[in-house]
């Protein structure tokens, strides 16, 4: 049994039944005055009450053995109890697991036993408003375990989205961050490997060290994003997150692959919330890893403008954009970037030709 507060579990079924059975048998025992209480009336409430530890497990048969007991009850012993909360708490139970049916039949086979026990009887024990208040809180029983219910399968579903939001968000940082680093990689060992087939082997160096270069920035990126992950209630990483603060060492790492990379800011550079200012840097950072690629381009320009109320980025190239109709999980991790933040991002290829990406970045609207 789990001992957790506030209970859950098995140790919130078994307070549960603890706290209706201790109630139930001190009212009858109180009813009871100076006469005994029976041992048929100890035991109809002890197991009546004993038997709401399984109300989440067995609903339907919680439901049906306290409303038995309660019908074998008040006829067959002497001292009043209130022994009809057991089968309102089952009734409850019945609710939580979303057995309508169950609880309609159930509560209708109770108050048809309650009208026949009263028309049997020599005197009337409940009266007309009584039993009005009897049906009232029967239906609400249910009803309140239907909310119950309700509200835990709407939790399920956040976390359920929360979760998925965060691993689309982990699996974009993944893809743009070690895209980009391993592209670089790939294409200075390309170019090294063309260099000795041709028995150049001076530039080797050059192509190596930025192999080299990559290969660290990528292994960095991904022990900080894993270390995210492992976080746990921790403090927030003391190391600033990347941003366009680290644009021109990103442009210049294009540049060694032979691009001819062309950048420029127009606007007044200042301060932006850190959700615009990464999510402006990756997306350069994709469009670049793009451009490497699959643009077969010689020419890059990205420009960022700062405006009023928003941060445009704008990567043109002079290739031919990337092969087929879907877009890959490049642009798709752009375009959900953008959207995030209350933005758009438009890719396609230029009449005059090349390739375009353009994104709108709402400074208010970060998240």
């Amino acid at each position: 049994m789990e001992w957790s507060w506030p209970p859950r579990g098995r140790f919130a079924d078994a307070l549960v039944a603890g706290a209706i059975g201790a109630f139930v048998l001190g009212s009858t025992v109180l009813s009871a005055g100076n006469g005994q209480v029976g041992v048929i009336s100890w035991l109809l409430v002890v197991t009546a009450s004993a038997a709401l530890y399984l109300r989440r497990r067995y609903p339907v048969f919680v439901a049906a053995y306290t409303l038995l007991a309660c019908a074998l009850y008040y006829p067959l012993t002497g001292p009043g109890s209130p022994i009809m909360l057991t089968f309102m708490a089952a009734m409850f139970g019945v609710g939580e697991a979303g057995l309508l049916w169950a609880a309609a039949g159930f509560g209708a086979l109770a108050l048809g036993l309650t009208v026949v026990g009263e028309t049997a009887s020599e005197r009337r024990h409940l009266d007309d408003v009584s039993l009005f208040l009897l049906f009232g809180w029967l239906v609400a029983s249910v009803a309140v375990g239907g909310v119950v219910r309700t509200r835990r399968a709407y939790q399920r579903e956040a976390q359920l989205a929360a979760a998925t939001r965060e691993r689309l968000r982990i699996a974009r940082e993944l893809h743009d961050v070690l895209g980009h680093d391993l592209s670089l990689i790939n294409v200075q060992a390309s170019a090294a490997l063309r260099r000795v087939d041709k028995g150049d082997t001076a530039p080797q160096r050059d192509a190596l060290a930025a192999v080299k270069d990559a290969s660290g920035r990528a292994l960095r990126e991904l022990r900080r994003t894993i270390g995210v992950l492992r976080q746990v209630d921790d403090a927030a990483p003391l190391s600033p997150a990347t941003g366009l603060a680290a644009l021109p060492d990103l442009l210049e790492r294009s540049r060694r692959t032979g691009l001819a990379v062309h950048g420029s800011v127009t606007g007044e550079v200042r301060a932006v919330p850190p959700s615009v200012d990464l999510a402006a840097y990756r997306i350069v950072q994709e469009a670049l890893t793009n451009v490497t690629r699959h643009a077969a381009a010689s020419r890059v320009d990205v420009l960022v403008s700062y405006g009023d109320d928003e941060v445009a980025v704008r990567v043109a190239d002079d290739g031919r954009g990337p092969d087929g109709s879907t877009p890959g999980a490049g642009l798709l991790g752009m375009t959900e970037r953008a959207r995030e933040l209350g933005g758009s991002l438009a890719a396609g290829a230029c009449p005059e030709g090349g390739f375009v990406v353009a994104a709108r970045l709402p400074i208010g609207g970060a998240a």
